[in-house]
């Protein structure tokens, strides 16, 4: 690999900016002329604007200006030495000490991780001093890459005294040196950092929290979110996390790997400059009831930290809930309008929606007012946010095996599926199938200098060529003529053969109250929700069932506590008041708790309750056009009142069920059993 850095690049106590845009601005004319740049300007430009974004000055007199460039032909460092301190800022004044770091759009990932491991060193006091009193450029420069050269595998200092940061995204850890070290029962943290760039204050705040960590003798594990890598926290190591630290200026890839822990978060300037609060803060925040938690379905793993502990059964499940929990905002939205068109344009705005918004305006309204616009505009909105039903279950079933590289061939090979007719099962076979495709070339082990290419262009052209070849050449027309089959059945259901797809679906939802076989059936109706049309109800009736019957189970127990309040705890009566809501909403976990603490008889009773809305809506006809929302979105309910009565039935019957179970299904002691000459198991 070629030196980041040479003696044309270093400047020392030469006086080349009164403030930060004149010191980055000569600092980019540097590496234009040593050859390493192509135009000083746009160089500039990118650090700008990376520098806008935020400040990258640094505790202890030192400024990270960096920057990705298409105006940068190999990745280099270039270092100043200011003879007075120019403000980049850093809370603790102005930096005398400033490296510029500019590497090329496409960098690989080998150029990336020298160079953040320059940013990583200049935490280290004894690195930043010995640069201050370098006598020469030439000194100055063997200490750079002195600190870049790669070192033999050691214990990481922090590692050693209990706080384990991630290097150039890797989990460094010694489980057995931080275990020596370890104060007896101390809090465990892990901490999450990354910038917009990835390159240098990422790192650098991972081993301020690792400092900050080893001095307050808190064990802490870093996962850096870089350009030159990030390898995921393992599970167990989350799993025994007691609380969070974000220090980051995007997104957290993979958020809900961590949810429901403490969580403490800022800017990734504020891990460099202020670790110790953000550790006091997290340790803190483990014992505060009240404390923020990272949002999101609890236990819920992802592509890269899950595949390594979890059997086929549990990969499957979590690829295809995946792909559908990214689905079903594209959904949510889309039935929600399209039902809005309906309310005010009518039925037949499915004619002429189109039309209406090409041709007319506020200004110049269509025959029947504003309400037929309105309606038109809703219905074309819905419709677009609909068509992208299966193209998402697709992408994100082909992320969630194979990450981002397989997002645009899953994307594609779902639109594939859609044009040939072949729906949500082809949606699930081309992002399958692109996922996989995606995930063995990301295997493969490839040149240096193709790296680079490899998830930007040749996976994504080779996954969406392979996988949507298939689709079209092989795959589609089956797959459609199955798709036809499923509708036609759908909507050939009446009477009894209706009555009891609704039980089923109903009583998978009341099973496990948001688990794998609620989710199944859930799953399954939304899936659906792409095949309906005015004239197609089936499955806006398969939608209606689910939903009513989900809505139960809170509800149910929220009823019972009010019938009969001495089967209950103080504590279960307070939950029943809140299932209140929690039902009326749609979300079945409303009624956990409850099945928690006595799950032999109020599992039976749901699943009772369940079934019999689900029954009902069938039969009657009810219809959904939104997957979620309960009663507040009783605008898109065909058949609103047979809707409340299916609810409300299925609410009696399964509170009435858990009260006679509760009252007469008694637990039996080992003792008593013993007596009688029975088995010591003790009865539900």
């Amino acid at each position: 690999m070629s030196t980041v850095i040479d003696q044309r690049l270093v400047s020392l106590d030469e006086p080349i900016g009164a403030d930060k845009a004149a010191v980055i601005r000569s600092l980019a004319d540097a590496v234009v002329a040593a050859g390493r740049a192509t135009a000083a300007d746009a160089l500039f430009a990118d650090a700008w604007a990376r520098e806008e974004k935020d400040s990258t000055g640094v505790p202890g007199g030192i400024a990270i200006p960096h920057a990705k460039s298409d105006a940068v032909t190999e990745p280099t460092l270039a270092a100043a030495r200011l003879p007075e301190g120019v403000d980049f800022g850093s809370f603790d004044g102005p930096a005398d000490l400033v490296f510029l770091i500019a590497v090329p759009t496409a960098s690989t990932q080998d150029h990336l991780a020298v160079l953040s491991t320059l940013a990583r060193s200049l935490i280290r006091e004894d690195f930043v001093a010995s640069l201050r009193s370098a006598p020469d450029a030439a000194t100055f420069v063997a200490l750079v890459e002195e600190a870049l050269a790669p070192e033999p595998e050691t214990v990481p200092a922090a590692a050693a005294a209990g706080a384990t940061a991630a290097g150039a995204g890797a989990t460094a850890t010694d489980e057995p040196a931080a275990s020596a070290h370890r104060h007896a029962g101390a809090p465990v943290l892990i901490a999450v950092t990354a910038c917009p760039t990835g390159i240098a204050h990422t790192y650098m705040a991972a081993d301020a929290l690792a400092a900050a960590a080893k001095k307050a003798g808190v064990e802490l594990h870093v996962e850096t979110q870089g350009s030159s890598g990030s390898t995921p926290l393992a599970p167990d190591v989350i799993a025994r996390a007691d609380a969070v630290v974000f220090a980051v200026d995007v997104d957290v890839r993979d958020k809900s790997r961590f949810a429901g822990k403490p969580v403490v978060q800022g800017p990734v300037k504020r891990g460099i400059d202020h670790p110790g609060d953000m550790i006091d803060e997290a340790v803190a925040a483990i014992d505060d009831p009240s404390a923020p938690r990272v949002q999101g379905e609890a236990g819920a793993e992802t592509a890269a930290t899950a595949a390594a502990n979890e059997h086929f059964g549990q990969k499957v499940k979590r690829v295809l809930l995946t792909g559908v929990s990214y689905m079903i905002p594209f959904v949510a939205g889309g039935g929600l309008l399209i039902a809005l068109g309906f309310l005010f344009g009518g039925y037949d705005i499915t004619a002429n929606a189109t039309e209406i918004i090409t041709t007319n305006n506020l200004f110049d309204l269509p025959e029947g007012g504003l309400l037929v616009y309105l309606g038109a505009v809703f219905f074309s909105i819905g419709a677009i946010s609909m068509g992208f039903l299966v193209p998402a279950l697709a992408g994100y079933i082909a992320f969630a095996i194979a990450d981002r590289p397989g997002i645009a061939p899953g994307f594609v090979a779902g639109s594939v599926a859609g044009l040939m007719g072949a729906g949500f099962i082809g949606g699930l076979v081309g992002g399958i199938l692109a996922g996989w495709i995606a995930l063995v070339f990301a295997r493969l082990d490839v040149p240096r200098w193709l790296r680079g290419l490899m998830p930007v262009v040749i996976i994504p052209l080779v996954a969406s060529i392979v996988a949507s070849g298939l689709m079209i050449v092989v795959l589609g027309g089956p797959i459609a003529a199955l798709s036809t089959a499923l509708n036609d059945w759908l909507a050939g259901l009446s009477g009894a053969a209706a009555v009891v797809l609704g039980l089923i679906l109903g009583a998978m939802m009341g099973f496990d109250l948001g688990g794998p076989v609620n989710k199944v059936a859930y799953s399954f109706a939304v899936a659906g929700l792409g095949a309906a049309t005015v004239e197609n109800q089936a499955p806006l009736m398969v939608m209606a069932a689910v939903m009513a019957a989900g809505m139960v189970p809170p509800l149910a127990m929220a009823l019972a506590t009010v019938l009969d309040r001495r089967l209950f705890t103080p504590v279960e009566r307070e939950n029943g008041k809140a299932a209140w809501l929690l039902g009326a909403a749609f979300i079945s976990e409303g009624a956990i708790p409850f099945a928690a603490a006595d799950l032999f008889r109020v599992i039976p009773a749901m699943i009772l309750g369940g079934a019999v809305a689900g029954a009902i809506c069938m039969g009657m006809g009810v219809t959904s056009q939104a997957p979620h929302g309960g009663i507040f979105v009783f605008f898109a309910i065909g058949n609103l009142l047979w809707f409340v009565l299916a609810i409300i039935a299925g609410s009696v019957v399964g509170a009435l069920v858990v009260i006679a179970l509760k009252r007469w299904a008694h637990r039996r002691t080992i003792r008593e059993e013993v007596a009688e000459g029975e088995p010591s198991i003790v009865a539900a």
